[in-house]
């Protein structure tokens, strides 16, 4: 065993050996890869080997489609054979709830960069003669899915890192990791120890163990998964080609061929966590779990309605084996925030459609710094202190369990919620608030009438929360309206080098004291990092404000970039808690609530004072993302309600209401103002995002060098506001955009703008057609809309009412 090496992957699975791979591939060859058993060991030997690039994230579809692509590179590098079986697949629809999904996810596609066709149910049967399709409407079918054998295929990832010069350890056992004091580890196995720069955490069904051992918990259970291989069914033995991979969803059924049978899978409703309180170490290297039929019964007789050919088949083998699952289904890949040089590549249940991808990503990250693609619906800091082992298991036996249901964009699943409440959930429930979720916390939506149950119906279209998220906008528009705003981000920044720290961080000027600024953060290759406000209550103290479930990820950009002698940062999300006001009496009343004055000179639009708000010291500030008069008040937790309740009462006579987050993103809309995950992301560069105006190449940042390329060379894509003309049904995300009938780009946002009476979306758009006049459309579950390009925000466009 070498005494050191640039990087350590623990655990032979798919994923591991991919994650080697790359690394040799990008030029590193001097790193090393540990197996406690013989690899393939756990989860990869006994996986369906199923791929497919389809996935409703565009940065996962395109892992997903590098991975596919990678197969054959692998095989010709190693000289070993991945077993591909590129079959093509059908995802098959037997309501009109789940055809017009597959209507609209087809549209998107174009988007992704791949190509699928709409089915008939004569043409299903043509390319499946398994399936009576009495009842089917139709099927999407993807030319680009099939199968690999799961351990060539994870063989042959192994052998092309050996021939590039990485080591590897097999029935080799991490007993410990311990830090050196020099930003490097002490990997501490049974046959030895090594040295590693950096440590990634690919061991799968032990991923728990090996976190525990530097103090992580990670958001990880092994479930149950069983499949069965059929015996031999005469329609398969004479078909003339090999079957596609099914996907039949109504039927909660997959299946793709295996030789002269059919491998069957199902996602039953009795999810089974194992292993909970943690993976045996002599869990053996090709053990499987006791099988329990019992528990598919239900879901296999549904299936077997629409297959009766399988039905009729005998089973020759059953398959009961552990994966492991994250609370959301995604994988936790990157740098695991607060340990240094440590990285997850954990909960990769679908490694064969997605372990090229993974370790294409680990592999850019440790080398180049960040990945190529933005991957937050994979990242690990997407998950905080909330994600506990009983939640863990909640949330995952729920996706497990609706794996194969209609997931609608305006859904928040029951798992898990109700665990933390703000100061205010009690009194907005008593309101008839309709809560979601945001990294843990409830959040208000929108504000049932009176007499109505408080339940948002998910839908594809126009949801029963439209009437009273128009109420909401209306009474902000002409009254006031307070918004419970405690689960935005918080960070203070204070010290006498804060400015100094902050200065280089952020690509725009710093505030002045007593003002507030929106601070744009690039990562060194110019793509967008974050987008936060900035506001200066003193020469040395700072607060930054941002989106809430980015506080992992915004407090692992702090580690790296912002720690500094002289600079202390501390989250003070939960601590502090707030309400915003917006709208025409929103001054008058912040008055009535304090006695400090709030006119517009002593308070001007962006400006921030702390006062005495409620009779409790507060932080205020003047700025706008509903297009109104707006006043976002801060202040400590245990003071916020009473400040609420008093709000309430003195604003009857002002037209007081509650909005919730429904509401705001339909006013942001008509702004044209953008917010991360949608407009902004690391896809995405400033001068794509419309955001060069708030960055200041007088002064030196990171990411710097890459802005100024951009600024001298435009990126070829811009983000738009359109007005579409659509009926009852608004666009959610990832719709194309066409121009003369060609595709020109996609939406980033949708939904529908109350006080100019249109539905909208912002969306990036080729920078050639940007300025064409008309001739434009946006598809919306899949049928084409027409849309003219806003050039000015929709409402308000020079922006009076927030200043008045």
């Amino acid at each position: 065993m070498k005494s050191h090496v640039r990087v350590a992957v623990i655990g032979g699975g798919v994923v591991g050996c991919s994650i080697l791979y790359h690394l040799t591939k990008l030029g590193w060859s001097d790193v090393a890869l540990i197996e406690r058993k013989e690899l393939t060991s756990g989860s990869s030997w006994h996986a369906a080997g199923g791929f497919h690039a389809l996935n409703s994230d565009p940065g996962i579809a395109k892992l997903q489609s590098y991975t596919i692509e990678l197969y054959r590179e692998i095989e010709a590098l190693s000289e070993h054979s991945v077993g591909i079986h590129m079959t093509g697949g059908i995802n098959i629809a037997a309501t009109d709830a789940r055809w017009e999904f597959l209507r609209a996810d087809h549209a998107r596609h174009r988007v992704l960069g791949l190509e699928t066709h709409l089915l008939t149910p004569s043409e299903i049967r043509d390319i499946c003669p398994l399936i009576d399709v009495t009842d089917v409407r139709g099927a999407l079918f993807d030319s680009h899915e099939g199968h690999v054998d799961p351990s060539g295929a994870t063989y042959a990832y192994a052998k092309a890192a050996k021939k590039a010069g990485a080591d590897i350890y097999r029935h080799t056992r991490v007993m410990d990791l311990k830090p050196t004091g020099r930003g490097t580890w002490r990997v501490i196995t049974d046959q030895g120890e090594i040295e590693a720069e950096h440590v990634v955490n690919a061991a799968g069904l032990w991923a728990r163990e090996m976190g525990a051992m530097v103090g992580v918990q990670l958001p990880l259970i092994p479930m149950e998964h069983h499949y069965l291989i059929t015996e031999d069914i005469p329609e398969i033995v004479a078909a003339a080609r090999e079957l596609p991979l099914i996907l039949d969803l109504d039927a909660e059924i997959y299946m793709r061929q295996e030789r002269g049978g059919m491998l069957v899978g199902v996602y039953e409703k009795d999810a089974k966590p194992w292993a909970v309180n943690g993976t045996p170490w002599d869990y053996g290297e090709t053990e499987l779990l006791p099988p329990q039929l019992d528990r598919l019964a239900d879901a296999l007789i549904k299936g077997y309605e629409r297959f009766p050919a399988v039905a009729e088949a005998g089973i020759r083998r059953i398959i009961n084996g552990p994966f492991t699952f994250s609370p959301d289904g995604n994988p936790l890949i990157g740098p695991v925030p607060g340990v240094p040089n440590y990285w997850s590549a954990c909960g990769v249940m679908a490694g064969f459609a997605q372990g090229g991808g993974v370790g294409l990503s680990i592999a850019q990250w440790i080398i180049d710094g960040e990945p190529s693609e933005d991957i937050f619906a994979m990242d690990v800091a997407r998950f905080g202190p909330y994600a506990t082992p009983g939640y863990t298991t909640e949330k995952a036996r729920e996706f497990y369990a609706n794996r194969f249901l209609l997931a609608y964009p305006n859904e928040y699943w029951p798992a898990g919620r109700d665990m933390q409440h703000d100061a205010l959930f009690d009194s907005l429930k008593a309101r008839n608030a309709v809560f979601g979720v945001s990294y843990g916390l409830e959040i208000p939506l929108y504000f049932a009438a009176e007499g109505e149950e408080a339940v948002e119906t998910p839908s594809l279209r126009r949801s029963n929360a439209f009437p009273n998220v128009a109420r909401e906008v209306k009474a902000v528009q002409e009254g006031v309206g307070i918004l419970d705003a405690s689960s935005f981000a918080k960070y203070e920044v204070s010290g006498p080098n804060a400015a100094a720290a902050l200065d280089r961080l952020i690509a725009n000027r710093l505030p002045g004291t007593g003002r507030i600024r929106l601070a744009p953060l690039l990562a060194p290759s110019g793509r967008l990092m974050g987008d936060l406000t900035v506001m200066r209550l003193a020469e040395d103290r700072f607060f930054l404000f941002g989106s809430g479930y980015l506080q992992a990820w915004h407090g692992r950009w702090f580690d790296t970039h912002l720690k500094a002698e002289g600079v202390t940062i501390r989250n003070r999300t939960q601590e502090y808690q707030g309400i915003h006001l917006a709208g025409p009496n929103a001054r008058t009343l912040l008055e009535r609530l304090t006695s400090c004055d709030v006119s517009d000179k002593a308070l001007p639009f962006m400006g921030v004072r702390e006062m005495e708000v409620g009779l409790a010291p507060a932080m205020v500030a003047r700025l706008s993302l509903t297009g109104e008069l707006t006043y976002e008040i801060y202040m400590p937790a245990q003071c916020l309600r009473a400040a609420y309740l008093k709000a309430i009462a003195l604003g009857q006579d002002l037209g007081v209401v509650d909005f919730g987050f429904h509401a705001l993103a339909s006013m942001r809309l008509e702004k044209s103002y953008g917010i991360w995950s949608r407009e902004f992301s690391r896809d995405y560069t400033p001068g794509m995002a419309g955001l060069g105006r708030f960055i200041d190449f007088s002064k030196d940042f990171i990411g710097k060098d890459a802005a100024l390329a951009e600024r001298d060379t435009p990126a070829d894509r811009t983000l738009v506001t359109l007005a579409v003309e659509a009926t009852d049904a608004d666009a959610s995300g990832y719709e194309p955009v066409w121009h003369d009938g060609n595709y020109v780009g996609f939406v980033t946002s949708g939904g529908y703008g109350h006080r100019v009476g249109t539905s909208i979306v912002m969306a990036y758009i080729d920078r050639a057609v940007a300025d064409a006049p008309n001739g434009f459309a946006v598809s919306i579950l899949g049928e084409k809309r027409p849309a003219q390009i806003a050039r000015e925000a929709l409402y308000d466009p020079a922006s009076v009412r927030p200043r008045s």
